[in-house]
């Protein structure tokens, strides 16, 4: 296979060659490269860093599908809201994580009004600002609403939350401007080490309406350009920091709406092995891709080059399907899918199924050691406990 050798100017040289494949390349990456587009390996220089505990740990709490915004003109959507900020006050209070992600639909898009829907933001951060825990967002289908928009969303988290981390892929990459939150964040072991020990990484699944008056129904899939800008980015830290399997650099990916390819893992389910609570069955509209027939398998191209170019991936984690927080191996990639907890007041809910966060603990820089994932509800009852690594399934 022919290989071309890029130069790309960098605030600091590459001690690897950056080597990219000229074979297959899209149109979009190719001009990506003509263009000389930079991948900025050090995208948060005014923030604090990102690092590890002392004793080896990091600590990340998700809340998914919060659902601010529902039926602000009655009792019952404020009601919600103050519910769901009650759950999150508790829950970080109580966990003390090193980082939340916030794993899409923030926000019922379709029940806001537009002058003021960006302010739930505002809302919804309120406790990770007072507690001074950094965060980074995911969005959701109904972040996409003729009232609201991812872009808007990740402005103004951007304007109020000094800690978020939150921001948006090249132009090229966010599918057609409904899907700009594709982005990573570095953790390193010490504040002072060069390069990171865990990439967490963060995928925009688009879905919903666009805004405004005309409003048409948007891709629930993650663009297929995102798989030339994760060759591009993994091309860029392999060359300035070593490839990852060389210099034992893990991964972990959140997107909202769950990869196609996940649809099939349910009626293999076994509850001793896979646990969780398994109430959702997965159909139209569920997974990526899959609210059109002929829309099936277009999340293809970004499923591949998440398991082809991040290595040492720990695994892939996903809200959207409120009645499901089961993991499972996937079989075709060899990865590790789990659900989240439903988190928020707002959104559908069914009796038994209660509110609460995904926790994960990396125990250790090294991937080799994988982390320890689990459901911890609002009471503080813990279940489905597993160890993310070769070992499970």
């Amino acid at each position: 296979m022919a290989s071309r050798v890029v130069s790309i100017p960098k605030r600091f040289s590459f001690p690897y060659t950056l080597n990219i494949s000229a074979a297959g390349l899209s149109q979009a990456y190719s001009s990506a490269l003509a263009g000389r587009q930079d991948v900025d390996l050090d995208p948060y220089p005014f923030k604090p860093r990102l690092t590890f505990r002392p004793d080896g740990t990091f600590k990340i709490t998700v809340f998914s599908d919060l659902h601010y915004g529902e039926n602000p003109w009655d009792t019952w959507g404020p009601q919600q809201d103050a519910n769901s900020t009650q759950l999150m006050n508790t829950v970080l209070e109580d966990e003390k994580p090193d980082y939340v992600v916030l794993n899409g639909d923030l926000i019922t898009g379709e029940n806001t009004f537009r002058q003021n829907s960006t302010t739930l933001i505002d809302e919804i951060v309120a406790p990770l600002n007072r507690l001074r825990i950094p965060f980074s967002s995911t969005h959701g289908n109904h972040d996409n609403e003729p009232n609201i928009t991812h872009a808007e969303e990740i402005k103004r988290e951007q304007l109020v939350a000094p800690l978020s981390y939150t921001r948006a892929a090249p132009a090229w990459a966010d599918g057609e401007g409904y899907g700009p939150g594709t982005y990573w964040v570095p953790v390193y072991t010490r504040n002072t080490d060069r390069a990171p020990s865990l990439i967490l990484w963060f995928f925009d699944s688009r879905g919903g309406f666009s805004e405004g008056a005309n409003s048409t129904a948007l891709p629930d899939w993650v663009d297929e350009s995102v798989a030339d800008w994760i060759t591009l980015t993994v091309s860029h830290m392999n060359a300035a920091w070593g490839p990852a399997e060389q210099v034992a650099r893990g991964s972990l990916v959140f997107v909202h709406i769950p990869p196609h390819a996940v649809q099939a893992l349910q009626p293999g389910l076994n509850s001793t092995q896979d646990p969780g609570l398994n109430a959702d069955l997965l159909g139209e509209g569920s997974t990526q891709a899959t609210s059109d027939p002929a829309n099936n398998g277009k999340d293809q191209p970004y499923w591949d080059a998440v398991n082809a170019q991040i290595k040492n991936l720990h695994g892939v984690i996903s809200g959207h399907d409120h009645g499901n927080e089961w993991c499972k191996r996937e079989p075709t990639k060899n990865v590790i899918f789990c659900f989240d907890k439903h988190s928020g007041y707002g959104g559908y809910s069914s009796a038994g199924w209660g509110h609460g966060v995904r926790n994960v603990v990396f125990r250790s820089p090294n991937p080799s050691v994988g982390p320890e994932t689990w459901i911890r509800m609002q009471d503080g009852e813990t279940h489905a406990h597993i160890i993310m690594d070769d070992s499970y399934n």
